[in-house]
């Protein structure tokens, strides 16, 4: 089971390179004994960025890392010779990646876009020679400024999946047979609880060769918004998507109950993400007739409704249509 790929949450710490001191050095030639300072500046320290990616999908490959130290700026040199700056650290994250200060919880940064970057921690500049600091009166300074410390912080890298539709239902609700449906995803699909324990992403093809991303969300259980089952771990990738898909059963005892638990589960989590566009899917309606489902249709929650089947392959089109208008904003 390859669930340990899957990695949406680290904590490293960083250090960026101190900046390069100036340089205290006088021009000595076979004729001029007694020149001018010519000490030139330090390098600067290098930075600590993140790149967007958008071929990743974890932070799988930051696992590992605990420490992250940018390079500092070297030291002028005579000539007014600047110091080599250090060379910066670029931390590839994938798209939806946000940056924190572990200490404060302050946002530093946050990526959504193919090769966006962002200055996490700034190198120290390099210090002034003492080329810049002689005068009238003290032609022959023989003093230069340091150059300046780097910077350091716990900085924890949290992923928020960038999708269009997020799946968003009780476990065994069928959100994995859908995507697997709709989709070229291949997640695990099992009769028991919280057989995704990871967020799976699938590219859903539509009418003229248009797609959308759709992104199946490991089951909510009453109280995820305290932490329990898989909790907030996954409740925050739900933020980013545009529409919310809310999937129950048509086996379920009452489907109108079960919406309105779902809803409450994100609502005590994030207020916010009631403002997102809703569609409910009563999966698995291949065992209704007609006049259950009309039945049925008469105590749904008042939001846009389907009857879906993914394994008999009933409402599925109209689903995508639904998404699609959504998605539009028509």
């Amino acid at each position: 089971m390859a669930t340990s790929n899957f990695v949406d949450y680290v904590k490293i710490y960083c250090h960026s390179g101190n900046g390069g001191s100036g340089s205290v050095h006088f021009r000595r030639e076979k004729y001029i004994p007694k020149g001018g300072p010519d000490g030139g500046d330090g390098g600067k320290g290098g930075d600590i960025l993140m790149v967007g990616n958008s071929h990743m999908w974890t932070l799988l490959h930051l696992r590992y890392t605990r420490h992250l130290r940018a390079d500092h700026g070297e030291s002028g040199g005579a000539q007014r010779s600047t110091g080599a700056n250090g060379e910066d650290i670029i931390i590839q994250v994938p798209l939806g990646t946000i940056a924190r200060d572990n200490e404060t919880g302050e946002v530093i940064g946050e990526i959504t876009e193919h090769d966006q970057q962002f200055v996490l921690l700034q190198g120290g500049k390099g210090g002034l020679g003492n080329d810049h600091f002689k005068t009238s009166t003290n032609q022959a300074p023989k003093y230069a400024q340091p150059g300046e410390e780097g910077l350091e912080a716990f900085i924890l890298f949290e992923l928020k999946i960038l999708a269009d539709v997020g799946l968003v239902g009780f476990p065994n609700a069928g959100k994995s047979t859908l995507l697997s449906v709709v989709s070229a995803a291949k997640p695990e699909i099992a009769d028991y609880p919280f057989t995704t324990l990871r967020p799976n992403l699938g590219i859903v093809g539509y009418r003229d060769s248009k797609s959308f991303v759709m992104a199946d969300i490991p089951g909510i259980i009453e109280g995820a918004h305290e932490g329990k089952g898989l909790g907030l771990r996954f409740l925050r990738h739900i933020e980013r998507n545009s529409i919310l898909l809310f999937l129950v059963p048509a086996d379920s005892d009452d489907i109108k109950k079960e919406y309105h638990i779902l809803l409450n589960e994100l609502k005590q989590y994030n207020p916010e993400l009631l403002d997102k566009a809703r569609i409910l899917a009563v999966s698995k309606s291949d065992m209704l007739d007609e006049e259950l489902k009309e039945e049925i249709q008469t105590d749904l929650p008042d939001v846009p409704a389907v009857f879906i089947s993914s394994v008999a392959q009933i409402g599925l089109q109209k689903l995508k249509d639904m998404i699609w208008v959504a998605l539009a904003g028509e």
